[in-house]
């Protein structure tokens, strides 16, 4: 399978979290993203608008549609993507690339405005996010089995609950804890997989 870098990826045989599953996109999403702390703003708003677009879905099919996003949404820059205007929207709802959902591409915008917003008052969308991290620093949980991991905790709830109050569209708090998920605010990998 080709990968968005165009480059072969052959996983290896080593354990790994169960929800990798066999399709390579995934293991190699799994091996080489997820997890991983990202303090760099325009991957954080990429996985904002990742996110927010799984809402009701399974995260592989975001996952196959992320270089339609890519392109959909200006390489994921974040002042373009606050700037899309009518004409913007109406090209990105008869986008067949990307789920076109109207309150699904209306909160990306929103959301990409009041990303911005964070960015002027904290210097950086990082330092807000992270800011709500003790020490700040990934929490590392010691799961053993999937069905130990969280699907919301007292953290995604708290930062939820602020980036709503400042009136951020699709990040509830379990959408939340998929973003620090993916984001390496925490480490939910398994105890013994390969990526932790």
């Amino acid at each position: 399978m080709q990968t968005p870098n165009s480059q072969l990826y052959t996983p290896s045989s080593q354990a790994r979290c169960t929800w990798a599953g066999s399709d390579p996109l995934y293991i190699k999403y799994h091996d080489e993203e997820w997890g991983k702390p990202v303090f760099d703003d325009k991957i954080l708003f990429e996985f904002l608008i990742l996110e927010g677009a799984q809402a009701g879905l399974s995260w592989i099919t975001i996952l196959r549609k992320r270089e339609s996003y890519r392109k959909a949404f200006a390489n994921f820059n974040v002042k373009k993507v606050a700037a899309f205007d009518e004409n913007d929207f109406e090209r990105l709802i008869q986008d067949a690339g990307i789920i076109r959902n109207k309150l699904k591409i209306n909160g990306a915008i929103t959301n990409a405005k009041l990303f911005i917003k964070i960015q002027e008052e904290f210097g950086s969308f990082a330092k807000y996010i992270w800011g709500f991290m003790p020490d700040e620093k990934p929490l590392q949980n010691k799961i053993e089995s999937m069905s130990d991991v969280p699907p919301r905790t007292e953290l995604s709830d708290q930062i939820s609950k602020d980036m709503k109050k400042r009136g951020f569209k699709f990040f509830g708090t379990t959408i939340c804890y998929a973003f620090m998920q993916a984001t390496g605010m925490v480490n939910d990998h398994l105890v013994n997989c390969c990526a932790r």
